[in-house]
């Protein structure tokens, strides 16, 4: 709204997706980079201040120039976030002695963070009508700074590489991206793990579709809404249930999968249940993905190997993002979400076929990785 009330028209506006798009798609692998070379704690403080920067630039100095600029900032943010997370909370949960809560301390986290984009979302209108959008703006950057200060709470016991004087690590970042890249090429357990969390995580660009899909089954424009809610809440579901129950994957993603299509396809409100178990399943299953890919990288090159399947998963958004938009010109919202549910059985029809030993990967010693025995083991 911000955008079309200051006077951009339709192809600015798509001009500045782009825009964070390949702000995004620049900075993925070298932020992962950053965050294997220097401390990850302070990579993911410094995050959320870009994204203030920007929302502060939206707020008081409306114009194009603006919101460029604000999109670079916020894909900064984001890339600066990619990788680092999921390395810092992995490798603490290991040294705690806890990397078996790994799974589980994620998903929660996504499932929390579903729940309060629903709760800002619900509260945007009254402050934009109460405040307009100076209050919106002032309450956006306030969040981000709130962002900072947790990640500077959060604990870090590795050390920046250029303090580890002595001890293996490959120096500066070029060394770091060689050792990274030299590990998906050499490594065929890192490298399934990789591809499998590109593409669940990639995929969820579907939810991008769903309040097209909750409208066209003939519900009233306010009761809309109240289905993407449904939506949502079985997302956070599917977080909040995250680490139980991972080493059957495979058939309970090709059940998500049916569930998709059966709930999209019939084009009834109801069919709506079945789409929000679907989405569950597929936050539960990324977890797990994510969670695999951290059970076989090392952790000098943790950041990088992430952001590498982060980089994997952006191309995957893309290729849904335009195959939805050439499905479009034949088909309604309903068949296009119900086709979706492809690729997540043909993921589902991989797993299935790789043999229990191969799917288990060659584990390193403790000091390396940390963790259970066999991965998704419970």
């Amino acid at each position: 709204m911000l955008f079309a009330d200051t006077g951009l028209s339709g192809a600015e506006i798509s001009s500045l997706f782009v825009i964070w798009s390949v702000t995004s798609f620049v900075l993925e692998v070298p932020s992962g980079v950053w965050a294997d070379t220097f401390s990850r704690r302070r990579l993911l403080t410094l995050a959320s201040l870009p994204g203030a920067a920007g929302f502060a630039l939206w707020t008081y100095l409306p114009s194009y120039p603006s919101f460029a600029v604000g999109f670079v900032l916020w894909g900064t943010g984001n890339a600066l976030a990619s990788g680092a997370l999921e390395a810092l909370v992995h490798e603490e949960s290991a040294r705690a002695g806890a990397a078996g809560d790994y799974e589980r301390l994620m998903g929660r986290s996504r499932a929390l963070r579903t729940t309060a984009v629903v709760l800002a979302t619900a509260l945007a209108a009254p402050v934009l009508a109460a405040g307009g959008y100076e209050a919106l703006g002032a309450a956006s950057v306030a969040a981000c700074l709130l962002a900072a200060l947790a990640a500077r709470s959060l604990p870090e016991t590795r050390r920046p590489a250029g303090d580890r004087c002595g001890e293996e690590d490959e120096g500066p970042p070029g060394g770091v991206l060689r050792a990274g890249l030299a590990e998906v090429r050499r490594e065929p357990a890192v490298r399934r793990a990789l591809l499998l969390a590109a593409v669940l995580t990639g995929t969820t660009a579907l939810d991008e579709y769903v309040p097209l899909l909750a409208a066209s089954t003939g519900v009233g424009e306010s009761s809309v809404p109240l289905l993407v809610l449904l939506v949502s809440a079985g997302a956070a579901a599917g977080g909040w249930c995250a680490g139980r129950g991972t080493r059957r994957l495979a058939p309970v993603l090709a059940a998500g999968a049916c569930c998709l299509a059966a709930g999209a396809a019939g084009g009834h409100p109801a069919g709506m249940v079945l789409v929000a178990a679907a989405f569950g399943v597929f936050e539960w299953a990324l977890v797990a993905a994510d969670a695999r890919l951290q059970e076989r990288v090392r952790d000098r090159s943790r950041a990088t190997v992430t952001s590498i399947a982060g980089f994997g998963s952006e191309v995957v958004s893309v290729l849904v993002f335009a195959g939805y938009a050439l499905g479009s010109a034949r088909l309604e919202p309903g068949p296009l979400l119900a086709l979706a549910a492809v690729p997540y059985l043909a993921v589902a029809l991989a797993l299935a076929l790789v043999p229990a030993a191969r799917r288990g990967g060659r584990r390193r010693g403790g000091g390396e990785r940390g963790g259970r025995k066999e991965p998704g083991a419970r």
